[in-house]
This record gives structure tokens, C-alpha cells and sequence, in this order.
């Protein structure tokens, strides 16, 4: 008996062990699909890749994992992609909820879930003397909501005051209380009105960090305590609305952080004081639902009806209160994430924090060039590290690597192993799948999150490491390496993303003992600091790197007047990030990226478009203020290398790296917001308005003229403005001291001349200004407006023409109006909004002129092309009515004249308007289209324009039958008034109806009778111009234009003669 008890005993006992084998085999392999995850399910389409991982990870976790592996978390499909999506995810036996990323949520900067740091107060003991206040002014409030962190002294069991609230009316209008119960407890008690809640435990005193929240709302006294996202105590009628109660918590009251106020504003008692720390204390006007009170123990703020903001700006502190920053743990964003349901072709949303398998999207290009990366390694440099670590720090696959929650002493231990290899020397060239095990660790150092308890110390020595390692890799010999896996890593600027992320690590170590911490290794560094704003005078805090040239620096500064603007904003102290990276790989590098349209790649006249390369180091800066982000402007310099190319001009570009732009490529250079204020021949200076990465771009040009055709074009540019200016001065004179007769063409050819003179006279003088910036802003602006008024007249001339070609059905005073806004409110609008929207980018750098390197050019080119193709157009169609005409009269007036007396006519009346319109009609800007064709185009151009003035001069004063006319009735005027002094001057003198008339040139009635004799009348002179136009034999101007509908109609606003 016994013995078969033995023997059940023992069979028992194995029956026991080989199931414990069985479950501890179990347990290993579900914790391998736990850590590992079944093997991904990879998916193929032309031209992308996704690969499925079947591992449920909280959205944070999964986002971080395709990060790791050079991949991206899948974005939202297109809503025409969606269903053949869910179908392809289905094929392959995929069902239920993925996570996705929101195409409107992609950020240059990854999203942090823990590591909240913020200003703590500290209340050491009990005392009645520490106090902290509250400077703002608190509304009326129906409705509150007020939320801290808050870590309880467990050394007192004594009531504490948390804060407290008084009014005149009411002392206690509204107080928090705690103590520590004898079971180990917080109880918390509210006070409104002076009703008092009973004490209720909401947290354990164990002296850790707690949140909580404690809410109230004048409908029916309902309150409520909430303690780490739980609502611990809850009830209504807490000075519920009453005969002896008010309906709200009164404003302007007294706001005091730990102590009882038994009178408004003091009569503190040590008893009733808080000891412990408190900080992120918030007070909203309302009552915050459930959710967004989980939001705000995460460490979200919401703005919406929040009347008080957690800020040392607005507190003012007792003498003995101290603040020490720390790093609240947050238990990470509580938002919902998007998932798309694979099966109903549908989305949904899901807590962030909820496990879900996901899909990393790769470019099918990128996923193979990072396959066969992996399959070309040798390993080497993976396996000198672990073997030497004497552990895995590096998986020997970036395809197995799972995410990895590193701590500070493993970051460190692994990063010190990495340089050391590094620092060896034995791998000259990294290899491509080496490249991509380093930046996948350098990832992971930077996603560490800083524990409580670290030594924050090692902090310091961890960015050591990481700059060295980052010098490392960058140096010459890797460039091939780089653009090997471009697509991959998308872009160098990565490593750039990842040092700013890492000296986001070191801000806790700055104290007030301790505001600059400086990390530099070879060609590389980092900087953070923290500013003081609170003295009287402010300067701009610059961040200067030494060149390897001596006596050189790069520099980048916050300018005084942005750090005064930061000031009457309430901040007291910012705190400044700053990055700067050498010349070497990752400049050439960059120099292959693309640039956005803002990086325009022009050709000037004579010059050719060469090539953009990153001719600086790169540098960076941020400010943080209240631990956010701030934006504002800043000013740098950086050198570059001067560069002395034969027949080269080489134009520098103030540019930063814009993320956003392109985030399947890593981004691309950008303009926006930044402009040259001074460029020398190896170095430029620049402003931008916001803060980020920063370089100088050179734009290289080949030289497509000599020095000598530079000098002759601008030779022959002085000498014809000159000549047409003065043209265009006498030939405005005699419209005014000659009495043409008053028209619209007169009105619009002063107005013409006289803006076409001014720009000409501007021109002429514009080299003069380059050397004062402001004059040399002045001259542009007004050679702009000036110039474009002159194409706006031009643009007038041709509605004049047509209007006469064309039955308008508009009186004269009208047509007068709207010619008067063409012509001059069009330039000045067209100046203005160009001014207002690209001030900064206004000027070229080496003349005084619109910026011809980018769209600035567009505000006088754009209009001066439009104005072209009307007047074209109009040209034309004169050409056809003159052409029609000529031929009906020339059958009329001579039907049996020869084909070739015929055909010369034609030719005639088709040059003549030709001639006589390109002036006034600015035709001859069109060559400027061909400039950069041949050097040959440019000196027709500059000769066709710049003896414009003179041209209009020849044929609209010597040769205007208008203005002849009235030169010759002046000169009959005198005859007629000398003539008649001689004979009767007194009679003259005596009757205001002896005169001559104006219009027709000869004596009034009185005036011939007075004559001594008789006056041989001439016989009437008929004027030819009224007559018709353009026979062969009349040469007497543009004058009418005859047609079966009209007799006559003037053709245009001149009337020239003499051809």
C-alpha cells in the first residue's frame, strides 16, 4: 500500500514537473510573441511596402517601432484608396483594428508621452510664514475647476491648507483642506461660501507625485474631488442656491498656495499650513468633464475658459518658498488615436493607450535598398560592439530589433561601447548596414525618457557620447555611405532631428548656479542655456562657434528687441537650444536635396543657373519658454568659403530645413521668412523670423558676358536714358507751353511722359544709392512704381486707340476716370501689396532693384507681360483696319494703278502704324523675352528702350501735326499782334474784340475792319487730316480710318506727321 502510494506520489510528481516544463516552454513563447511578435507579414504593391506586425502595441509604442525601422506608421488611405486598401489588408488574412497616423498630424518633432518638466514649490515645514500668490484677477464663477500635482509631507498628520480663496464677503469663499488619516489615507475637503464637505480619502500618503482635480458649479451645489484620473468623492448641495447664499464665487478676490487666510490676504497660522510640493496648478471657469480631466493629469493644458495658468510669472513668492524644476512621469496622452477596421472599410477611434496591432509603410525603393543593406553586411562593426559590450547593444538586424525602453546607465554603457569602436579606427568607411545600426541606437538614446532617480549627472556625459559618435559618422570618408541608404534614413538631416532631440535631454541640468551647458566634439556641438529676463537692460544672446579658420566665427542671436518682446509677455526666463554642424559630409550631402519653390533658381541677364550647393555649417536655435516652445526671430552669420570659379557668380540664399515639407523625403530647403541683410565675399548675414535649422545656400551662375559687354551695356544704358530723358523733359514742355488743345490723348501723353522721365532719371542715378541700404530701398520702390506706371499708361494708350477703332459706350469724364485709376491707382496698388507681403525679400543684394533671385520680379514682370499681350493685340488690330482701308481707298481713288503701286500701299499703311505705335505702345519690351538667348538681343533691347523718350520725341513733338500747328498759331499770333500795333494800337489796346482767334489763326471781324486797307483773305485751307490716313500719297500722320459704317474715326492718341 504504501509503496503504491509511493509510486502514484512520484508519478504525481512528474506528472507535475513535465507540466511545469510545459508551461515555462509556454510561457517563453508567448513572451517571444510578445517581445519579438509573429513575424511580420509583409505586402508588396508597385510602388510602396507594408509590412504588418501582428504585435499589439499602444499607438506610442507602435509609432516608435516603425520609426526604428526606417519606416513610417501607416497613414490614413485616400478616401478613393480606402476600400481596395481594406480588400489588399484582407487578401492576406488581416481583419480588425490597426493603428494609423493622421496626414494632419505629421510633425518634424516626435511627440513626447512622458517627461513634463515644470517649476515645483516647495514648502518644507509648517510654518506661518511661507506663502505663495497668485497674481491674476479671477472672474465672477458660477462654475470651477481647479487641478495640481501635489506630493503630501507624511511626516504631519496636522489639517494642511492646499490653497485658499477670500473675499470681503467671505473669508473662506473657497478653500482646499487635507490631512493624513490614521489608516494611512489624504482626505480632502472642500470648502465654498464657508460650507465645509466632509473629509473624504482620496489618495494614499505615500509621498509620491499625485494629481488631482477638484470641481464645483453653482447649480445645485454639485461638487467633486478626482484623484489620479478616478473620481474618489462626489455630491451636490454644497451651498446650493439660497435666500443666505450667492450664486457664484465672487471675483477679484485674494488667491493664496499654502496657507488658511483668516483675514483677506494674512493671518496665517502654522497649524493650518501646507508642507509638501505642489505644482501645474490650474483653474478654469467651468466644470471639466471626466475626459478632460484625464487630458490634464497628463500633463495636456486646455486653454478653453481657464483663468489661471501654472506660470512662476505669475505668482509672487514669499522670501523662503523655493522652486526646484522636476520632470513629472505623466501617465502619457490620453487622446484617441485613429484605426482603420480592416473588414468594414470603416475608422474608428481608440485610446491612444489601447494595444493594437499596426502596419509600417516603407517606398518600395527604400524597403529594398534596407533589404539588401542587410544582406551585403558583414557585421563587423556590430559585432566589435556587442562582443566588447559583452551583450546584444546593437541587433545584428534592424528588421528583429524590438522598441527598447532604455534608462539613462544603459544609454550610457551602450553609446561608450559604440565610441570606442569608433575611436579605434580599424573600419575606415562604414558600411551601409553599420550607418543604419548606428542611427537606429542613436534613435533609441534620444526617445529615453529620464527616470525619477536618475543620476541626471550622466546625462552630461551621455551627450559627450553622442557627439562623438555623431562626428563619427559624418566625417568625409562616409559620404558614399550616406547616399547609399538616402532613401532609407530619407535625408541626412535625421541625425540633425536627433541631436535636437537629445539636447532636449540636457535642459534639466541647467540651475541658477548653472544657465549654459556647452557639449562640443570636432566639427559638431550643442548648447542649451537658460535667460534671464528680469534685468533692466537686454541684449542679444549670441551662440558662437569658432571656425577651424582663426579669427573666424559663426554666430546665431536672439536680438534685443525680440528678447524685450518676450519680457512684456510675463516670461521670466527662456531657456535656448542651440546646434551647430561644420562644413563636411552632411553639407554635401544636403547640396543634392531638393529646395521648395520659394528657393528660386533664376537666371539673370548674362548669367546661367549652375548649380545650389550648402556652401556653411548648419545652425540651429529654440526657445522654450515655460517649457514650450517659442517662436521668434533671430539673426546669424556663417562663413563660407569663397569662391573664386573662373566666370562663375556665385549668389548666397539665407534658407532653413523645413520637416514638414516633403516628410517622405525628410524635408527640403526653404525660404520663407528669411532675407540677406549683408553678404561678403566669404561670409553672409542673415535674419529669419522663426526659429529652426539654418544654412547659407550658393546659387552658382555661369557668367554668359565678359566684364567688357557688362561695361558697354551699362554704357549704352546711360548714355540712352540720358538722351531720352532730356527728350522726354522738352517734349512735356512743349505740351504745356505750346496750348495743345485739350483732349484725352493729350492728358494721357503727359501723363506717360511723365512717368516714363521719372523711372529714366531714376535709373540713370540708381548705382548711386547701393551703398545706403535705406535710399537703395527708397529708389526701388520708386522705380518700381514709377516704371509700372509707365506700362500702365502704355496699357491706357492702347484702350485709347481702341476705344477710337471700337464704339465705346462711355462718356469722355468717365473714360478720363478709369484711365486716371489704370494709370496710376494700379502701380500704386500693385507697389503696395508687394511691399507688404515680401518686405524683407524686396531688394536685390547688388543693385537697386526688385529681387531677381525670387518671385519678388514677378510684381513688374507679371503686369509688363499682360500689358504686352493686350497692346499687341490692339496693334493688330489696327494693322487690319488700316491695311482694309488703304485697299478700298487705293481701288476707290485709283482703280487701274499697277499691282505693285497696290502692294506698296499695303506695305505702307502696314509699317506706319507700326512705327508710330511702338513707342507709346512699350512693344519694344518685348525683346526683353529674348535676352537670354544671345548677347546680341541685349543690345537691342537696351537700345530700343532706353531711346524710348528720345523716339516719342521725334514723332510725337517734331513730327505731331497738333503740335506744329500750334507752334505755327503762336507764331501768327505774334505777327497778327505786332501787325496790328503798328496800324491802330490804339484802338487795339481799347477794345477787347480785336483778337485773333486761337483755334483758326486769323483776325476777328472787328479786327480786319479796323484794318487800314483791305486784307487779302487766304482761301480756307482744308485740313488733310481729317481726310483720311495712310494713302501713299498723304503723308501726313495717323489720323482716321475710313469704313463703310463711319466716314471717319481717329485711330489713335497721336496725330504725327511728316512720314
Amino acid at each position: 500500500m504504501f509503496r503504491r502510494d509511493l509510486s502514484l506520489d512520484s508519478w504525481f510528481f512528474s506528472f507535475l514537473a513535465s507540466l511545469s516544463r510545459g508551461l515555462l516552454a509556454f510561457a517563453a513563447l508567448a513572451k517571444n510573441q510578445t517581445s519579438e511578435g509573429f513575424a511580420p507579414v509583409t505586402i508588396e504593391t508597385s510602388g510602396h511596402t507594408y509590412e504588418y506586425v501582428a504585435t499589439a502595441l499602444d499607438w506610442w509604442h507602435a509609432d516608435r517601432y516603425c520609426e526604428q525601422h526606417f519606416a513610417q506608421l501607416l497613414f490614413e488611405p485616400q478616401d478613393s484608396e480606402q476600400d481596395s486598401f481594406s480588400k489588399l489588408l484582407q487578401s492576406h488574412h488581416i481583419r480588425g483594428s490597426v493603428w494609423l497616423k493622421e496626414r494632419d498630424g505629421v510633425l518634424h518633432k516626435p511627440k513626447r508621452r512622458r517627461g513634463h518638466t515644470v517649476p515645483v514649490l516647495v514648502f518644507r515645514d509648517k510654518t506661518d510664514t511661507k506663502y505663495v500668490k497668485v497674481l491674476s484677477d479671477f472672474p465672477a464663477l458660477p462654475a470651477v475647476t481647479a487641478c495640481a500635482h501635489l506630493q503630501w509631507d507624511t511626516r504631519t498628520q496636522e489639517i494642511a491648507t492646499i490653497f485658499s480663496y477670500a473675499v470681503p464677503a467671505f473669508i473662506n469663499e473657497f478653500q482646499l483642506r487635507g490631512f493624513v488619516d490614521e489608516e494611512g489615507f489624504v482626505r480632502f475637503a472642500l470648502i465654498v461660501h464657508g460650507h465645509h464637505s466632509p473629509y473624504l480619502p482620496v489618495f494614499r500618503a505615500d509621498g509620491q507625485w499625485h494629481h488631482f482635480c477638484v470641481t464645483w458649479q453653482q447649480e445645485n451645489g454639485t461638487w467633486a474631488i478626482y484623484a489620479d484620473g478616478k473620481r474618489r468623492a462626489s455630491a451636490s448641495g454644497l451651498c446650493a442656491p439660497g435666500p443666505s447664499a450667492p450664486q457664484a464665487i465672487y471675483g477679484q478676490g485674494t488667491f493664496i498656495i499654502g496657507q488658511d487666510q483668516d483675514s483677506l490676504g494674512g493671518t496665517f497660522k502654522a497649524k493650518e499650513s501646507f508642507s509638501g510640493n505642489i505644482t501645474d496648478l490650474h483653474i478654469w471657469q467651468k466644470v471639466l468633464s471626466m475626459e478632460q480631466i484625464e487630458k490634464v493629469r497628463s500633463c495636456w493644458v486646455i486653454e478653453q475658459d481657464r483663468v489661471f495658468g501654472w506660470s512662476l510669472n505669475t505668482l509672487e513668492l514669499e522670501s523662503t518658498v523655493q522652486t526646484v524644476s522636476t520632470q513629472l512621469l505623466c501617465p502619457g496622452p490620453v487622446e484617441e488615436c485613429r484605426a482603420l477596421e480592416v473588414g468594414s472599410s470603416g475608422f474608428s477611434y481608440a485610446s491612444c493607450l489601447q494595444t493594437l496591432p499596426f502596419i509600417c509603410h516603407y517606398r518600395r525603393d527604400a524597403f529594398w535598398q534596407l533589404k539588401r543593406a542587410q544582406l551585403e553586411s558583414s557585421h563587423s562593426l556590430v559585432g566589435r560592439v556587442n562582443t566588447l559590450a559583452a551583450r546584444t547593444v546593437i541587433p545584428d538586424s534592424v528588421f528583429t530589433s524590438d522598441v527598447q525602453d532604455m534608462n539613462l546607465s544603459m544609454a550610457l554603457s551602450a553609446l561608450d561601447v559604440l565610441a570606442t569602436v569608433l575611436r579605434e579606427g580599424e573600419m575606415s568607411v562604414l558600411q551601409p548596414s553599420d550607418l543604419l545600426a548606428v542611427l537606429q541606437l542613436l534613435k533609441q538614446v534620444s526617445d529615453m525618457e529620464v527616470q525619477e532617480g536618475d543620476e541626471l549627472e550622466m546625462l552630461e556625459e551621455l551627450a559627450q557620447y553622442y557627439m562623438e559618435v555623431t562626428e563619427s559618422i559624418l566625417e568625409e570618408q562616409n559620404i558614399g555611405t550616406w547616399s547609399s541608404v538616402s532613401q532609407v534614413i530619407r535625408g541626412p538631416m535625421a541625425v540633425v532631428e536627433l541631436c535636437d532631440r537629445m539636447v532636449s535631454l540636457l535642459v534639466p541640468l541647467l540651475t541658477a548656479e548653472r544657465t549654459k551647458i556647452t557639449i562640443q566634439h570636432g566639427n559638431i556641438g550643442m548648447e542649451v542655456r537658460q535667460l534671464e529676463l528680469s534685468g533692466q537692460e537686454l541684449s542679444g544672446e549670441a551662440y558662437v562657434v569658432q571656425t577651424p579658420e582663426k579669427g573666424r566665427q559663426d554666430f546665431i542671436e536672439v536680438p534685443a528687441e525680440e528678447m524685450q518682446r518676450l519680457k512684456t509677455r510675463g516670461l521670466r526666463r527662456v531657456t535656448v537650444k542651440n546646434l551647430w554642424f561644420g562644413y563636411g559630409a552632411l553639407q554635401r550631402c544636403l547640396s543634392g536635396s531638393a529646395v521648395s519653390w520659394d528657393v528660386v533658381v533664376a537666371s539673370d541677364r548674362g548669367h546661367k543657373y549652375v548649380s545650389t550647393t550648402v556652401g556653411t555649417a548648419v545652425i540651429s536655435s529654440t526657445l522654450l519658454g515655460d517649457y514650450q516652445e517659442i517662436s521668434t526671430s533671430v539673426r546669424y552669420r556663417l562663413q563660407h568659403r569663397a569662391q573664386d570659379l573662373p566666370d562663375t557668380l556665385v549668389w548666397p540664399i539665407c534658407a532653413f530645413w523645413n520637416f514638414s515639407l516633403s516628410p517622405d523625403a525628410g524635408g527640403m530647403w526653404s525660404t520663407a521668412g528669411c532675407s540677406v541683410l549683408t553678404s561678403l565675399r566669404d561670409s553672409t548675414a542673415c535674419f529669419c523670423n522663426h526659429t529652426t535649422n539654418f544654412a547659407i545656400l550658393l546659387q552658382v551662375y555661369e557668367m554668359q558676358t565678359t566684364t567688357k559687354e557688362e561695361f558697354t551695356l551699362q554704357t549704352l544704358t546711360f548714355i540712352g536714358c540720358g538722351v531720352s530723358f532730356c527728350a522726354l523733359i522738352v517734349t512735356f514742355i512743349l505740351f504745356l507751353v505750346v496750348r495743345v488743345p485739350k483732349s484725352e490723348r493729350t492728358t494721357v501723353h503727359k501723363n506717360l511722359i511723365f512717368a516714363l522721365a521719372a523711372g529714366e532719371a531714376l535709373l540713370m542715378f540708381s548705382e548711386l544709392a547701393k551703398s545706403n541700404k535705406v535710399l537703395c530701398f527708397m529708389v526701388t520702390a520708386f522705380l518700381h512704381l514709377f516704371f509700372m506706371a509707365a506700362f500702365s499708361w502704355m496699357l491706357v494708350e492702347g484702350l485709347l486707340l481702341w476705344s477710337k477703332v471700337v464704339a465705346v459706350n462711355m462718356s469722355e469724364d468717365r473714360r478720363m476716370k478709369f484711365y486716371y485709376v489704370t494709370g496710376w491707382g494700379l502701380p500704386v496698388l500693385i507697389v503696395g501689396v508687394t511691399l507688404a507681403s515680401s518686405f524683407n525679400k524686396y531688394v536685390a543684394q547688388n543693385h537697386c532693384w526688385l529681387n531677381a533671385q525670387s518671385n519678388i520680379i514677378w510684381a513688374f514682370v507679371g503686369p509688363v507681360l499682360f500689358i504686352l499681350a493686350v497692346n499687341t493685340f490692339v496693334l493688330l488690330r489696327v494693322v487690319m483696319v488700316t491695311v482694309a482701308s488703304a485697299r478700298r481707298r487705293s481701288k476707290m481713288l485709283t482703280p487701274s494703278s499697277s499691282l505693285e503701286s497696290q502692294i506698296g500701299v499695303q506695305i505702307w499703311a502696314t509699317a506706319k502704324p507700326i512705327l508710330v505705335l511702338l513707342p507709346v505702345l512699350g512693344l519694344t519690351w518685348v525683346c526683353g523675352i529674348l535676352v537670354h538667348l544671345s548677347i546680341i538681343w541685349a543690345y537691342v533691347f537696351i537700345v530700343l528702350n532706353s531711346l524710348q523718350g528720345l523716339y516719342i520725341f521725334l514723332v510725337y513733338a517734331i513730327y505731331n501735326s497738333e503740335v506744329r500747328n500750334a507752334i505755327q498759331r503762336m507764331k501768327d499770333k505774334k505777327k497778327a499782334l505786332s501787325f496790328t500795333n503798328c496800324s491802330r494800337p490804339i484802338n487795339y489796346l481799347s477794345s477787347p474784340r480785336n483778337t485773333i482767334s486761337w483755334e483758326t489763326g486769323k483776325l476777328s471781324p472787328a479786327a480786319e475792319s479796323a484794318l487800314p486797307g483791305p486784307v487779302q483773305r487766304d482761301p480756307p485751307v482744308k485740313n488733310i487730316t481729317n481726310r483720311g490716313n495712310f494713302g501713299a500719297k498723304i503723308p501726313m500722320g495717323i489720323s482716321s480710318i475710313m469704313s463703310p459704317e463711319r466716314p471717319a474715326v481717329e485711330l489713335t492718341a497721336f496725330k504725327s506727321s511728316g512720314f
